[in-house]
């Protein structure tokens, strides 16, 4: 199968699974809660720790000092934990939803409550990859942007099935990267058309939605103008990581049958189709 022909089939696996959101609205609100829990949580941890340094930002003792690091780190738990836990949520709700059974938001936050656990350990392991490639962006200079942009894309690949992993599979940290890298070489081939569809989307969406939003603001006051289209673009970006939640949960549980209600497991098949000698072999 050419490249193509791997984009088309991306994009309408990437379009049904905004049929899935259309049907079921409320799962939007798990991206909209994880941005709001690591605004409120991130914003408080740093509040409070600047009253404790009186903000006396010298006290840190240099942007490369042990303590910067560690609040960087600390930073990055909340961060993961955060997103690993609503991203867990919403692709339990996915799960009930392609078996069939009532779907509620409730649902999905017990189900993360259950697992908050293997979350946290999760956080700790992202957290620790994020604080080690930020050392070395920070003392490489240019040459440490190059190092870490290409770690972290294999990192980004070799991690896209561990949500579902650690929410299924009863594995810890290091046996769920295993594990994702492995379902990626059986699943993904060569082909990022999928990921490539949603960024597309993305991208159209924020123009559609965030520049009349601008203009409208505008005729009363600038300001205006720019806060509704924070707000437009906030629930673009949203929706767009709900879809990539709910493709990650369609493909992970091969879901197939009416396309109206649920991916076609033939596009799923054809776009997924590995080869020996994949993107990560």
């Amino acid at each position: 199968m050419g490249f193509l022909d791997r984009l088309s089939n991306g994009w309408n696996i990437a379009m049904s699974s905004f049929k899935v959101l259309k049907e079921k609205k409320d799962l939007v609100l798990f991206p909209i809660l994880s941005s709001f829990s690591i605004l409120l949580i991130a914003g408080s941890f740093f509040t409070g720790f600047g009253f404790a340094i009186d903000w006396d930002m010298d006290k840190l003792e240099g942007y490369n000092s042990p303590l910067y690091y560690f609040l960087i780190f600390i930073f990055y738990v909340i961060n993961y934990f955060v997103v690993v836990f609503f991203n867990m949520a919403l692709i339990h709700c996915t799960r009930l939803y392609f078996r069939g059974e009532e779907v509620s938001v409730r649902d999905g936050l017990k189900f993360s409550m259950s697992c908050i656990g293997v979350i946290f350990s999760w956080a700790l392991l992202a957290a620790t990859v994020g604080l080690i490639l930020k050392i070395i962006q920070d003392e490489l200079g240019w040459l440490g942007k190059i190092i870490t942009g290409l770690i972290g894309v294999v990192w980004s690949i070799a991690v896209f099935f561990a949500v579902p992993v650690i929410a299924y599979e009863n594995v810890g940290p290091f046996q769920a990267v295993k594990r994702s890298s492995q379902l990626m070489k059986q699943k993904w081939g060569e082909s990022l058309a999928a990921t490539f569809s949603f960024g597309l989307v993305q991208f159209i969406g924020i123009i559609v939605v965030g520049l009349p939003l601008f203009l409208i603001g505008s005729i009363v006051h600038p300001v205006a103008g720019i806060a509704l289209a924070v707000v437009g673009v906030f629930l673009v970006i949203s929706i767009i990581s709900a879809a990539q939640t709910v493709f990650v949960s369609a493909i992970y549980h091969n879901i197939d049958g009416d396309l109206d209600k649920h991916f076609n497991q033939q596009l799923v098949n054809d776009l997924f189709q590995g080869k020996s000698k994949g993107l990560l072999n």
